[in-house]
């Protein structure tokens, strides 16, 4: 993932700082407000980053069959 430097103002800055978590960088707090985070084109893009992995492609495969297992059920409330 690469890195690019913004220049923002100092208001822009003041605001962004406010949103910001603890322990959360200000790349988190721009994700967490564009809706990028969490999102499946967001893990899409992380993955497209990632070099081959053939543990990642098997949990993926062993989710997929148990997903098509399940069986749903109703209930009631």
């Amino acid at each position: 993932m690469g890195h690019k430097t913004i220049t923002i103002s100092d208001e822009a800055y003041s605001a962004l700082a406010k949103k910001k978590k603890e322990r959360e960088s200000f790349t988190d707090v721009i994700l967490r407000m564009t809706g990028e985070r969490g999102t499946a084109s967001a893990l899409l893009k992380y993955l497209e980053n990632m070099p081959p992995s053939e543990d990642l492609a098997e949990n993926v495969e062993k989710t997929m069959k148990r997903t098509r297992r399940a069986k749903l059920r109703r209930v009631s409330f």
